[in-house]
This record gives structure tokens, C-alpha cells and sequence, in this order.
């Protein structure tokens, strides 16, 4: 694997931690609150997080994608 494939596989990786790392902050802040805001809060935070999840990726490896010659 080249130094550029490698630093890509990488960045998709790193994207799907930082969002499975939001989901579970958000989950957590729905149990652990006491008032509708926070809750509320909580369910934008995993929402936020499984887009990023989702979209993310995919965009950046049709980005990098390689041109048919």
C-alpha cells in the first residue's frame, strides 16, 4: 500500500471512530439527562453522528477515486 492509499485509509477510518465515538457521547447524554433540552441535545448529537457516519466516507472515496484512462 502506498504512503497517499495508506493516509486515505486512514482518514475513512479515523472518520467512522470520530463518529461511532459521537453516537455513544450522544446516547449517553439522552440517559443521563433530566430535562427535555439536553435530551434533545443528545438525540441532534447521534443524528449528527450517524450522518457522518454514513455520508462521509462514501463522499471522500468518490472523491479520491482514480479517473478512468
Amino acid at each position: 500500500m502506498t504512503d497517499k492509499a495508506q493516509g486515505r485509509w486512514l482518514a475513512l477510518v479515523g472518520v467512522r471512530i470520530a463518529g461511532t465515538a459521537g453516537a455513544m457521547l450522544g446516547l449517553v447524554l439522552i440517559a443521563r439527562a433530566y430535562a427535555w433540552p439536553q435530551k434533545a441535545l443528545g438525540v441532534a448529537i447521534v443524528l449528527s453522528a450517524l450522518l457522518l457516519i454514513a455520508v462521509v466516507p462514501r463522499a471522500l472515496a468518490h472523491r479520491w477515486r482514480t479517473p478512468e484512462a
